[in-house]
């Protein structure tokens, strides 16, 4: 059984680690990454979160897309990084996560400027940080829905699903 989620108030680092992370990924990926983001809770100012700094890395959605989806996941693996399963929910992502053992503090999603999780999970990452009623609103569910469920990782995961799919189907 995997372990309970563990939430934890803002943390001011989370910046930083973030920040670091992009200079790693665009150094290390020899030019097949060209954009690096910030999403998920770590990047909302105040918010509580899990406390695992999420990442898109984008490569080109060109010709060269596969090859470059390919190189960087190597390229990323060689910087302590693990490939994990991907969920569903980001089914055009390659996610991979550090440390390699013990519970993750980085996870890096890598995917093409092209997908629907790039335009999504931007789209979610700028509302939550340019909107602190949403904000609020999301960090006050999410953490009801954690206590109800227990910390149990497969419904805190299905409850912001369900959150941030309400807000894509309401961003037109």
């Amino acid at each position: 059984m995997d372990s309970p989620v563990r939430l934890m108030h803002y943390d001011p680092r989370w910046k930083q680690e973030f920040l670091q992370t992009r200079s790693g990924l665009l150094h290390s990926c020899d030019g097949w990454v060209n954009e690096v983001h910030h999403i998920g809770s770590t990047a909302v100012s105040g918010m509580i979160a899990q406390p695992i700094v999420d990442v898109i890395a984008v490569v080109k959605d060109d010709a060269e897309r596969e090859q470059a989806l390919a190189e960087s996941t190597l390229l990323i693996e060689g910087m302590f990084f693990r490939r994990q399963e991907t969920p569903m929910w980001a089914a055009e992502t390659i996610v991979l996560e550090k440390p390699r053992g013990g519970e993750p503090t980085h996870r890096v999603f890598l995917t093409y400027a092209g997908s629907p999780f790039y335009h999504s999970s931007l789209m979610i990452a700028e509302r939550l940080q340019d909107d602190r009623e949403l904000s609020l609103r999301f960090e006050t569910t999410k953490v009801d829905r954690w206590r109800q469920g227990e910390g149990d990782p497969a419904r805190y995961a299905a409850d912001k699903a369900v959150f941030f799919a309400h807000l894509i189907e309401h961003s037109d």
